[in-house]
């Protein structure tokens, strides 16, 4: 088989031949049809994730066919459509008994505990408790971009923060992770505000649903002020050609300039609600987290979707927000395969449609440019790799 491989972090990618792996006791082989590529593959690459062991082959996100069984497989057969979490959990211990593999002490995670789906197969250990039947009307691209962003951006909203009808949730970050978060949050009846600073991830955000969109590309950064206004959206004035204050743009493409704090931004779209009720860091990084929490009505509910590295392996937040208006700080780490119906029977019945998401299918040799891009890609929506 073909695979992107690398042997020392953020060093060179090349695309070598390997024997297809052989399923050991309870796992599979599957052929890989269709793997996405997330940010997440970036950060396995450059080394944030130190629990891998060199030299590797990286992606986690995969559908395809079974092409062989190991010893005790009894629920699956050579042959078969499956997709997979990015989470694989033991099926033994007391959170996989409880339905939460995500959280496993035991988990595996193909591309990062060993060798994933940049490659034309893989193997998917405890099978029978990890592996999801693929129905035929769902394609293998659709489903790669389910495994790890979209699964865990519905988990997050539908399990940890409970979103609910009519609440305003707010996305920082439009990626694949974001905009997933922003299709799920808009069918779930919230009113979703995507933040980004690249117009190209908002305008997609807005096509998906997203009623209002803001461009924070010139908020003050880390200087982001606690106050806010109780003003609405359809108060301000209109943006010129000339100002350079943070863009808001509603669902009918109407752009306003509302300063350069994006957290009072934010409260003015909420109007009198003065805050979201969710907020959603999907990307990662102490300045989305911080805009994140400060965006928050009180008693509101923040989400960490997107992984946050850092020399030191901590964050600083504003924990001080957190404890004055008695915010709820949630995080998702994926979604075990038992939750999966819920969210195949929504994308089957039309409500959420993850294909809108796939941007670009491309070839392993493409992907291995892509992956090493990925940190500064400007490109909205998801990346779907065919080994």
């Amino acid at each position: 088989m073909r695979a992107i491989y690398f042997e020392e972090f953020n060093g060179p990618l090349t695309i070598v031949e390997f024997p297809i792996p052989t399923p050991d006791k309870g796992a599979v082989t599957i052929k890989v049809e269709a793997t996405g590529l997330c940010r997440s593959d970036w950060h396995a690459w450059v080394g944030h994730d130190t629990d891998i062991v060199l030299p590797h082959v990286p992606g986690h996100e995969l559908a395809g066919v079974i092409s062989a069984i190991g010893e005790g497989v009894r629920s699956f057969a050579v042959g078969d459509r499956v997709t997979v979490p990015f989470v694989n959990g033991c099926g033994r211990c007391e959170f996989c008994k409880s339905g939460n593999a995500q959280v496993c002490p035991t988990q595996t995670q193909p591309g990062f505990t060993h060798w994933g789906s940049f490659a034309e197969y893989v193997e998917i250990k405890s099978a029978d408790f990890n592996l999801i039947a693929l129905p035929d009307a769902i394609s293998f691209e659709t489903a790669a971009g389910l495994g790890c962003r979209f699964a865990t951006s519905f988990r997050g909203l539908t399990s940890r923060a409970k979103v609910q009808p009519g609440e305003w949730v707010a996305v920082f970050g439009c990626g694949g992770v974001g905009l997933s978060a922003v299709m799920i949050a808009k069918a779930l009846g919230a009113k979703v505000i995507a933040v980004d600073i690249n117009d190209a991830a908002l305008e997609k955000a807005r096509e998906i649903g997203a009623d209002f969109t803001v461009n924070s590309g010139n908020s003050k950064g880390n200087h982001l002020s606690s106050n806010s206004t109780q003003s609405n959206i359809s108060s301000i004035p209109a943006m010129t050609e000339s100002a350079k204050k943070i863009v808001v743009t509603n669902s009918e493409g109407k752009a306003s300039e509302m300063g350069t704090d994006l957290v009072a931004a934010i409260a003015m779209v909420t109007g009198t609600r003065n805050g979201v009720d969710v907020a959603v860091d999907a990307l990662g990084s102490e300045m989305t987290a911080t805009a994140s929490i400060k965006s928050l009505r009180r008693l509101g509910r923040h989400l960490q979707l997107g992984l946050l590295p850092s020399p030191s392996g901590q964050t600083p937040l504003p924990m001080g927000r957190a404890i004055a208006y008695e915010l709820d700080l949630l995080g998702s780490h994926g979604m075990a395969a038992v939750d999966y119906p819920e969210m195949l029977a929504m994308i089957a019945s039309g409500k959420l449609k993850p294909d809108l998401l796939v941007e670009h299918v491309i070839d392993l040799e493409a992907g291995l440019i892509a992956l090493q891009g990925l940190a500064t890609s400007k490109s909205a929506g998801v990346t779907i790799i065919k080994p």
